[in-house]
């Protein structure tokens, strides 16, 4: 039988699935060339947002709309959020965060018994009390995803996870040794550790996050080490020197901000003040000089009025961020902030939304403008034709190489000569490792 995997929401989950699919080709099954034919649908949902659960929801509806025997399988945030909706969406196995290493066997048992009741089996989050190890697998990536911590135990006022995810739980250093040293087999140069609130790495089992950097750091192989996002409060200055330290990890750093106005950040139960988050970016730029820092921002919060607005716009200049991905707040049932009276109405947002957009585009631009003359090692993602090649710098800035014979998981050494505003940067080969 043929299977399809639908991924919703974060690298985590990018990972989980990618578990999930090598578990099913050993049992038997294969990836369908075209998803839409699939006799199986495993759906890899994502709760953050109200609209993730309706889009899965709706994917689920259409699947069956269009054939009535696909067997679907929704696992992930959102079952394990609101059970009893996830129950009524029509899938036919469903489970939550936990246990999605099983997954393979629980539909290899399904699609075995002649019985076909919904399965529905959710661990409660009170069962989680140290780190997953799910099976190896190569996500068939340019960069290797490696998931190191679970969990998050911060409760901001807007968010679900906490209740999806349960505690931190985080991977022991051999873990991913071995982990690494089998990404490295599969071709892999450039180890990418992800995990739902990857600053507390470790805060379970006596490490910090430097810890994990350094051990990967070390297996032979790895070329370079990047950090997905990273909740701000955790980082200390100790911790940024001992990054600093570490010559394969790269200088980019995903610094969630969500509003750059202290009485926002108190009503979203943020832990750290805009000075506090300043000082950590300062503290960057001195240990790693050039480097790019990125960030989340969102706007139309509850109660945010329009001085909160602009306090965070002002604040967003005043750090000069490299990118930026802002949204716009959207109630989540089951959080704090969903039981607040002081919406703000859709139209405001989106005039708000559209500013800060326009900042982001202009400090894009500005960066990239900063990298030309810059001498950068890009490692090579995809040809998109002959003509040319696309890859990464350290910093996270999209590189197109024309006139180069690169292939995938090259990395090459190159000068950056132009920048197409905030889209790519185009680089002019100097000498491949």
């Amino acid at each position: 039988m043929e299977y399809a995997i639908q991924t919703f929401g974060c690298k985590v989950n990018q990972y989980e699935s990618a578990v999930i699919s090598e578990g099913m080709i050993k049992k038997g099954f294969t990836k369908a060339d075209n998803p839409k034919l699939a006799e199986i649908v495993i759906i890899n949902s994502c709760s953050v947002t109200e609209q993730s659960d309706k889009k899965a929801c709706q994917l689920i509806r259409k699947l069956k709309n269009n054939n009535q025997d696909c067997i679907i399988a929704l696992c992930g945030c959102f079952p394990q959020a609101f059970k009893d909706e996830a129950e009524k969406s029509g899938a036919d196995i469903i489970i939550g965060t936990e246990n999605k290493d099983k997954l393979p066997d629980i539909i290899y048992n399904y699609v075995q018994s002649s019985q076909k009741d919904v399965y529905s089996d959710i661990s409660e989050l009170t069962d989680r009390l140290c780190f997953n190890d799910m099976p190896l697998s190569d996500m068939g990536k340019t960069r290797a995803f490696i998931k190191i911590e679970d969990g998050c135990d911060r409760y901001c006022a807007y968010c679900i996870i906490p209740y999806t995810r349960g505690n931190v739980r985080s991977r022991t250093l051999d873990n991913i040794i071995k982990e690494t040293e089998y990404q490295v087999s599969c071709g892999h140069k450039e180890m990418v550790l992800v995990g739902i609130n990857l600053s507390l790495y470790g805060s379970d089992i006596g490490l910090r996050l430097a810890d994990a950097v350094h051990t990967v750091c070390k297996v032979p192989g790895v070329e370079r080490v990047r950090l997905s996002s990273l909740e701000p409060e955790l980082i200390t200055e100790e911790d940024i020197k001992r990054l600093s330290e570490e010559p394969k990890l790269c200088p980019h750093f995903h610094l969630a901000l969500q509003s750059g106005c202290e009485a926002t950040l108190k009503r979203m139960n943020r832990h750290y003040t805009p000075d506090e988050y300043y000082s950590i970016t300062e503290n960057l730029r001195r240990y790693f000089p050039d480097c790019s820092i990125t960030t989340d921002v969102m706007v139309g919060f509850a109660g945010e009025t329009d001085n909160e607005f602009e306090e965070s716009l002002a604040f967003c200049k005043k750090v000069g961020f490299a990118a930026m991905h802002v949204f716009t707040y959207s109630v989540r049932s089951g959080t704090a902030a969903a039981e607040r009276k002081d919406f703000i109405a859709p139209e405001t947002a989106a005039t708000r939304y559209k500013r800060m957009s326009e900042l982001a585009a202009e400090m894009k631009t500005e960066y990239f403008k900063g990298m030309i003359g810059k001498t950068r090692q890009v490692l090579i993602q995809k040809r998109e034709s002959e003509s040319y090649a696309n890859g990464l710098t350290p910093e996270y800035v999209p590189v197109r190489i024309y006139n180069c014979d690169a292939k995938k998981h090259d990395i090459l050494t190159i000068k950056v000569t132009s920048a197409q505003k905030n889209e790519f940067c185009v680089g002019e080969t100097e000498k491949a490792l």
